[in-house]
């Protein structure tokens, strides 16, 4: 029933055919499971994503022909197959990362089901029982009380005491409790918080508040189960959302399909190079040259296909994920990780985000003296958590040794102790204080113990002696077991207070609290703070107190409760409520749900960086403005116009009003959480990166749809699986964190990728240019592959740990549609890998041509290898299956590519500014590379295996004389970088001078 709401308990308990004396029948509970299903929601299995890349495809395809040719050739052994056996386990690894690293939607969907409430409390065939609440129907009559968790969505239709006040913070992101009604809601498109006669289903989470009772008792009728209800929405939405490609992500694929088409035309024009080979004598006839060349061509595929980019990006992106862990943000998708890096927008949650989602006094207001007119003190408290840590202080900022020797701190100790039905406990298992019942009832007894109790000078230092379990509620007890409550009133809408009597030796007190208003209008007398009189309350008096209250509530956003007392007949057992009246008045409470302390400094860091924050919440306007004003962080504004709006307001601007409100926006109240996924799909529209943070589970979907999801720690499950990361602390400034480490993780990827992509264009480059000269193949197919995943792969990743530029934040963010490899960089690369090619084949001519140790053959002798066989040569035709040579292009290979990666310390800085050991893992992977090397060259399994030989001293000094003018080059091109960047930016700062005025133009 989806407008229950809107309709009156008689018509809802129509619909149902339900007695509400004696509840359902059980053929009618049958009826109705047939009809709306149980409260529980169908689960389905999803198919996990296949690892889905063109890159890999393309790996995929060259593994299997590579396969297929040794088949046809009638290869055998391990050196036939290892080529394809290697990608094929590469591709194995990569994607068992991926499983283990990715969200899977599953998961977010099991942890939804456990936020479901266990029992509930049902009235079938006229008589209570506690059922298992997955066993609810529509229609079951169920009755709630203190501490009870809502088991399903629920129409009120009793009430059982003088209110019934419902947290429900967690879906709709009000700080506050809200008072249910019976009478039926007559709002047009009512959003959550307009359904004040609704009990909505979530299950209570420590330490986030959940949907539950924390006052009062009534009976209500299910409505709604399973995907029927507030969750099952969120749930469906959560559903709806694709995954978002990350900007990297997309950067890379874009990247993969260039290389692709380049690939692809290399490799056929080496195959159509070497046409007239075809029918060489050596290889046995014109369709085994074919298949020969076109095996070189697949080995060229091999070669100019980073194999270990997916596996080093994957392998950069963790390691980030394990710094940026060290900085409390856990990284749940690997992707994410750079996606910080070029976020515009953060749209944060202000309930538990921005503030501590903890109720705490902040403010006493007591009537000190009237002997000259009316004295108002005021006290400080400091804490904003539920643990008794705390100290008041007066108005010059001096601490209370004692506050419970005043004699209105005493009374309002006592009067928050009493007047009140929440509970503050301490959780070893979790490790801190949570509350059981109403927050502002908690901040009234945390403010208790931080009061203390009278007449003991070793009190303070007494307190602090016990253990935190005692500590939680030991002054609390302790005006408990003084005062015996007697009769209580229970708090009520049109009163607006709540009174308590007790009984304290041979008298009665009653102690009562509420709005300030409905208190102060009862008072006759007044406590006086510095000598304890009780004096009469006059106009001036009431007028000072009322203006405190409007100073305290409307400028600094305090939620205020006034308390008061009235000393009472012996022997009263019972109270009514003409006794709330002739009350002497204590004094007044300002609490507050805190900002948290380093919110200013960190949103101030992102707006530094270029990012807007919009805060998102489900309070009202005037109290999220407040808040807003209080963080400090919107300081720049003189006033919110145009800049805050609630949900239904913006809603009601047009189409291009909203736009222009989306670019301004700093603060988005009354929402739900179809309203906070609009405001992510409409800032995504504009091409905005937006960054999504929240706890609850009405913030799963738009964490979901976000590009980047950010759950609290302290949220629910259901927030963080649906979420990219989580912050461990809480802290929003870890968010600040989090965006510098993704733009220094983007920056070293770009920096692997430049070293791989150019060290994989030298191999392409080399087997090209042997192709064409007509030459030898210079490296067998399994020293590619060495070259590519060993050598390649250790450098590439200690790439990944370079250290962040000292101005990373001070950068606006990159435009999404930014090229990960931009076209002066490509150069770059086709520069740099033309060298390492070229280099590579010239040491392997140089072994034959002009080595001492080598057969120094005549540059046509060795261009004509092929033919050898069929004409007199001066040199046995066994010379060109020697292991020398392409030893000694592979070692230039290995080596060149080291110096390489020095060069990728940084884009454009130079070596002399950025020294080697800035980044000593990339020293040490070097130093591995390279023992890795040698090792395969003097151990004679391995180079039996690899195809190679030792080298002697002078082929290592031809090998670093070809290697090293790889580091001049790259110091030339980094030096044209930094003077191109230069005269590019002087003349964009002349061409400003040059343009006309604004006002020319507005003319």
């Amino acid at each position: 029933m989806e407008d229950a709401y809107a309709r009156s308990v008689v018509e809802v308990l129509d619909f149902f055919g339900v007695d509400p004396t004696k509840g359902l029948t059980d053929s009618q509970v049958a009826r109705h499971v047939r009809i709306y299903g149980k409260n529980g929601t169908a689960f389905w299995k999803l198919v996990l994503k296949q690892f889905d890349d063109l890159l890999v495809k393309i790996l995929i395809a060259a593994a299997v022909i590579s396969f297929f040719l040794a088949l046809i050739n009638g290869e055998t052994g391990l050196t036939a197959f290892l080529e394809p056996s290697v990608i094929l386990l590469i591709l194995a690894a990569n994607a068992a990362v991926g499983v283990i690293t990715e969200t899977n939607a599953e998961k977010a969907l099991e942890e939804l089901r456990a936020y479901q409430a266990d029992i509930a409390t049902v009235l079938r065939n006229g008589c209570f029982s506690i059922l298992p609440a997955a066993e609810l129907v529509p229609g079951d009559i169920v009755e709630v009380n203190v501490g009870c968790k809502i088991p399903a969505d629920m129409r009120m239709i009793e009430m059982l005491s003088n209110q019934l006040r419902v947290d429900q913070a967690i879906l709709t992101g009000e700080s506050c409790s809200v008072e249910k009604e019976l009478d039926s809601t007559i709002a047009t498109n009512a959003v959550y918080q307009d359904k004040t006669n609704i009990l909505f289903s979530v299950k209570f989470c420590y330490p986030v508040a959940g949907t539950v009772v924390v006052a009062g008792r009534a009976r209500a009728v299910v409505v709604g189960v399973g995907a029927n209800t507030a969750m099952g929405s969120i749930r469906d939405s959560m559903l709806q959302t694709e995954d978002e490609v990350t900007p990297l992500k997309k950067k890379l694929d874009e990247f993969g399909t260039f290389l692709a088409k380049v690939i692809a035309g290399i490799c056929v024009l080496v195959w159509i190079v070497n046409i007239g080979h075809f029918r060489d004598p050596s290889h046995g006839g014109f369709l085994r040259g074919a298949i020969h060349y076109f095996k070189i061509a697949v080995a060229l595929a091999v070669a100019a296909i980073p194999e270990g980019l997916p596996a080093v990006v994957t392998t950069c992106l963790a390691l980030g994920t394990k710094r940026m862990a060290r900085l409390n943000a856990i990284v749940r998708s690997l992707p994410s990780v750079e996606t910080l890096g070029c976020t515009t927008v953060i749209c944060s949650d202000k309930t538990g985000t921005l503030t501590t989602n903890m109720m705490s006094v902040a403010k006493i207001c007591v009537v000190h003296s009237v002997q000259q007119g009316p004295i108002i003190a005021e006290y400080g408290v400091t804490g904003t958590t539920y643990a008794p840590e705390g100290i008041v202080f007066d108005s010059s900022g001096i601490q209370l040794e004692f506050p419970a020797q005043l004699p209105c701190l005493l009374h309002i100790a006592r009067c928050s102790a009493l007047c009140n039905e929440s509970v503050l406990q301490y959780n070893p298992d979790k490790g801190n204080y949570e509350k059981i019942g109403e927050a502002t009832e908690v901040a009234l007894r945390v403010l208790a113990e931080k009061v203390g109790l009278p007449g003991f000078d070793s009190m303070p230092s007494a307190l602090n002696m016990l253990s935190k379990h005692e500590r939680a509620s030991y002054c609390n007890h302790h005006w408990e077991i003084e005062f015996k409550k007697v009769s209580i009133l229970e708090f009520s809408r049109d009163r607006k207070m709540m009174s308590v009597l007790c009984s304290h030796k041979q008298m009665c007190v009653m102690f009562s609290k509420g709005a300030p208003e409905s208190v102060l209008s009862r008072c006759t007398n007044i406590l006086c703070n510095d000598n304890g009189f009780i004096v009469p309350m006059t106009a001036n008096i009431r007028a000072e107190l009322e203006s405190r209250f409007n100073s305290l509530a409307g400028k600094e956003a305090l939620r205020c409760l006034a308390l008061a007392l009235k000393q009472m007949p012996i022997n009263r057992q019972t109270l009514s409520y003409d006794d709330e009246k002739d009350l002497t008045f204590i004094g007044l409470v300002g609490m507050l749900d805190p900002p948290r302390e380093e919110v200013k400094n960190a949103m101030l860091s992102c707006m530094t960086a270029g990012i807007r924050v919009i805060v998102v919440t489900g309070d009202n306007k005037s109290t999220a403005e407040s808040i807003c004003h209080k963080i400090g962080a919107f300081d720049h504004l003189v006033d919110f116009v145009g800049r805050s709006y609630t949900a239904s307001e913006f809603e009601e601007l047009p189409a291009m009003q909203q736009t222009v409100a989306l670019q301004h926006m700093a603060l988005f109240t009354r929402v739900e959480p179809s309203h906070k996924r609009m405001l992510v799909e409409a800032l995504q529209n504009q091409n905005e990166v937006v960054a999504m943070t929240g706890d609850g589970v009405n913030d799963a979907p738009a964490l979901k749809k976000a590009d980047i999801g950010i759950a609290m720690g302290s949220g629910t499950a259901v927030a963080k699986s649906a979420s990219d990361m989580v912050l461990a602390d809480d802290n929003f400034a870890t968010i600040v964190a989090a965006v510098a480490e993704g733009r220094a993780i983007y920056n070293n990827t770009k920096q692997f990728i430049r070293y791989m992509i150019s060290s994989n264009i030298g191999e392409v480059v080399c087997i090209f240019v042997a192709a064409v000269l007509g030459i030898p193949d210079t490296l067998a197919p399994v020293q590619l592959l060495w070259v590519n995943l060993v050598t390649d792969g250790l450098p590439a990743t200690a790439i990944g740990f370079n250290k962040q530029d000292s101005d990373v934040m001070k950068a606006k963010p990159r435009k999404v549609s930014e090229a990960v490899v931009t076209g002066w960089l490509f150069f770059r690369y086709l520069v740099i890998g033309a060298y390492v090619g070229v280099a590579t084949v010239a040491g392997f001519i140089w072994w034959y041509v002009y080595s001492n140790e080598g057969p120094k053959l005549p540059y046509s002798e060795l261009m004509n290898f092929d033919s050898c066989s069929t004409r007199e040569t001066t040199h046995p035709c066994s010379i060109f299956e020697d292991r020398h040579p392409s030893t000694v292009s592979m070692t230039v290979l290995v080596v060149v590519e080291m110096f390489n990666a020095l060069n990728n310390l940084s884009e454009n800085q130079s070596l002399l500014v950025i020294p080697p050991w800035s980044n000593l893992w990339l020293v040490a992977s070097i130093i591995l590379t390279m023992f890795l090397h040698i090792l395969i060259l003097y151990v004679p399994p391995l180079s039996v295996l690899f195809s190679v030989t030792p080298l002697s001293w002078a082929d290592w000094t031809a090998v670093f004389y070809l290697s090293f003018p790889v580091i001049i080059i790259d110091e030339v091109l980094k030096f044209f970088s930094r003077k191109s960047s230069g005269m590019r930016f002087k003349f964009w700062f002349r061409r400003h001078d040059i343009l006309p005025k604004k006002e020319f133009h507005e003319k």
